[in-house]
């Protein structure tokens, strides 16, 4: 089926529509997979040769890939875990680089990437903040917090969708709220420092 089709993704979580409409990427069946990023038998049983041959730590460093060209190593790892999270935040990194939806070696866009995520896991919501992370590289504040809304929706305790956010609304100096969500990641034990460390230089943080 052509790439220009559109089809409409609809997501029921706690009793919250989302209705997203999304260029279609492609089947996501394929001779090895696709297999479940947050599934631990799937990890267990699939993921050591992904990552050993393909996504190595070189390639998800942007580095080198010894077999080809990042983009396609990258590439390889999310066809058969469309939802890996390391996997999906480099390639998200290298479009950046290549200032490119589409890096060398890739057989998709950035945004059908995780399309293909989002389709094959609605409900894992650090995809959606992986890819809030992307738009707020990219300086689109509007659409990372988009993403990130609908990730703190689907996990609202998770400590680094949380965070995440927390830096978002920092960005956006809505302090009130980047201290409601660090305090948020901080009960929990998230360890790194420097979303505190903001607010404390803004006056805004009190233990």
């Amino acid at each position: 089926m052509s790439n220009v089709i559109s089809i409409i993704t609809v997501l029921l979580v706690s009793g919250i529509t989302y209705v997203q409409a999304a260029p279609y990427c492609g089947e996501l069946k394929t001779a090895y997979g696709p297999y479940d990023y947050t599934n631990p038998e799937h990890r267990k049983n699939y993921l050591g040769v992904v990552e050993q041959y393909h996504f190595t730590s070189d390639v998800e460093k942007l580095i080198r890939d010894e077999q080809g060209s990042l983009g396609g190593g990258i590439n390889y790892t999310l066809k058969t875990f469309p939802n890996h999270h390391r996997a999906l935040d480099s390639m998200a990194k290298l479009a950046l680089r290549e200032k490119t939806i589409r890096p060398q070696g890739a057989r998709h866009s950035i945004e059908c990437y995780f399309e293909r995520a989002i389709r094959f896991k609605p409900t894992d919501g650090m995809v959606r903040m992986i890819y809030g992370n992307y738009f707020l590289r990219a300086g689109q504040l509007d659409k990372a917090m988009e993403q990130l809304q609908i990730a703190i929706d689907l996990q609202p305790e998770n400590p680094t969708i949380n965070y995440n956010l927390g830096l978002l609304y920092m960005q956006k100096k809505d302090y009130e709220q980047a201290k409601t969500y660090a305090k948020k990641a901080y009960d929990v034990g998230f360890p790194l420092l420097g979303l505190k460390n903001q607010l404390k230089q803004t006056g805004k943080w009190d233990e």
